[in-house]
């Protein structure tokens, strides 16, 4: 029997391929086999960007094509302008009458040294007039030709120009895409000039980054309000739970219950607070200060060595001093949480690393490294969405956490304005490494 076949997908993953439609035979172009490397071109007749100028030997740019489009028009009615020129000329050529000269045919005389008839000078006498129009055609021809190719190359460069002007509002657009993509939502493009298309197309731009805006920070609001209104019940749930535990004559079943509702409850106040946290840490930081790094990997690992000594995972710190800009507490959270990670999934003698270093380009830089089971690479896309496992099963049930630790750690980097990459480890378990700029 034989299996579709499979396309690599990221970090080295593979899915199956679902079999495609049968297509209208097209002899000028076969198809191409999945999984081959390559795209397979657009069907029915659609064309891709750029086709007219496949044999480029580079992918042009939109400004580029403006180039060649405005010199060509150029290059093509010089052309036209030197065909109809050259024919005007040689037709005003053949037109005008020019002065006959008329020798008796019984008169002999001598041309270049040879005795001709009358008839042969006449002859002579044309002919060299035919040549001269000729030659000056030829001459006329060339000079057209010269200035010709001179102006297209100042058409090319006046193309070339042009189009970066018209293209500059482009630029602009693109960039805020790019500020935008980084969890700026604030930014506008705010373009000014004239009322035409690309002026159009940014203002349209920035309502739908209004739009974005103010839906991002409704659900931002709905999420905290609903954590600050869940917090109080829970407390007295909780308040109302320890208080019947420390009744005496409480019998065993009750206080077993008691027990287990009290570890639901608290479970229940992690999730209100971890999505607070993330609610809250989805916003840009405007007050930044410089932190030590070191000094919040440090308090990190304190806090989090009593359980790593309850799992038997032993923890070691390289915590080089490095400087960035941010919030203290925040990044501490990311410390934290990655510690906490590593440690509940990890193995039995297991170990956990953590290190801070500068980084490249004056960032700071903090590896959290663990042992643990084998992570897939095609799991790494998945691991930093909320209630998310590494497993890659959305359970809300787990006694390791609530599932928003690294959607946390993620929502704080971008907060900071750094990032964030995950690396599975050979022999199994994680390498997290955060970049955050320096201070």
């Amino acid at each position: 029997m034989t299996t579709p076949p499979t396309v690599g997908g990221p970090s080295g993953s593979s899915h199956r391929v679902p079999p495609r439609p049968a297509d209208p035979p097209r002899p000028q172009q076969p198809p191409q086999a999945a999984g081959d490397g390559q795209h397979e071109p657009y069907r029915y007749g659609a064309q891709q960007p750029g086709d007219g100028l496949s044999w480029l030997p580079f992918r042009p740019t939109i400004r580029i094509r403006l180039t060649l489009l405005y010199g060509g028009m150029f290059l093509m009615a010089g052309v036209v302008l030197l065909i109809l020129m050259y024919v005007v000329v040689r037709n005003a050529f053949q037109t005008v009458t020019l002065p006959q000269i008329y020798v008796d045919p019984t008169i002999t005389t001598k041309i270049n040294g040879q005795l001709v008839t009358g008839d042969q000078f006449n002859q002579y006498l044309r002919s060299q007039t035919m040549v001269g129009q000729q030659g000056e055609l030829d001459t006329v021809l060339r000079q057209a030709l010269t200035a010709l190719v001179v102006l297209a190359v100042i058409a090319f460069a006046a193309g070339y120009a042009m189009a970066g002007r018209v293209l500059r509002p482009l630029g602009r657009i693109t960039r805020t895409a790019r500020e935008v993509a980084s969890s700026d939502l604030h930014r506008r493009i705010e373009l000014e000039g004239p009322d035409d298309e690309l002026k159009e197309l940014a203002d349209t731009f920035d309502d739908m980054l209004d739009r974005l805006d103010r839906s991002f920070d409704s659900q931002r609001r709905f999420v905290a309000n609903a954590s600050h209104e869940l917090r109080t019940p829970l407390a007295i749930n909780r308040t109302l739970l320890e208080v019947q535990l420390a009744d005496p004559a409480a019998s065993p079943d009750l206080q077993q219950l008691g027990k287990t509702l009290l570890a639901t409850n608290e479970r229940s106040e992690q999730l209100v607070e971890g999505l607070l946290l993330l609610a809250r840490s989805d916003n840009e930081l405007t007050d930044r200060r410089p932190v030590e790094l070191s000094e919040v990997a440090s308090r990190a690992v304190e806090q989090t060595r009593g359980e790593a000594v309850g799992r038997e995972v032993e923890i070691r710190s390289e915590l080089n001093p490095v400087s960035v800009s941010g919030n203290g507490v925040l990044l501490e959270r990311i410390a934290l949480n990655l510690l906490q990670n590593a440690v509940r999934y990890n193995l039995p003698d297991g170990w956990v690393e953590i290190t801070t270093a500068p980084g490249p380009g004056g960032l700071g830089e903090l590896v959290v490294s663990n042992t643990g089971p084998v992570v897939p690479g095609y799991e790494l896309e998945h691991i930093f969405e909320p209630f998310r496992r590494i497993k890659g099963a959305d359970r809300t049930r787990s006694d390791k956490g609530v599932g928003l630790g690294l959607s946390i750690v993620r929502s704080v980097v971008r907060a900071h304005g750094g990032s964030i990459e995950a690396a599975p480890r050979p022999g199994g378990g994680l390498t997290m490494r955060v970049r955050i700029p320096g201070a």
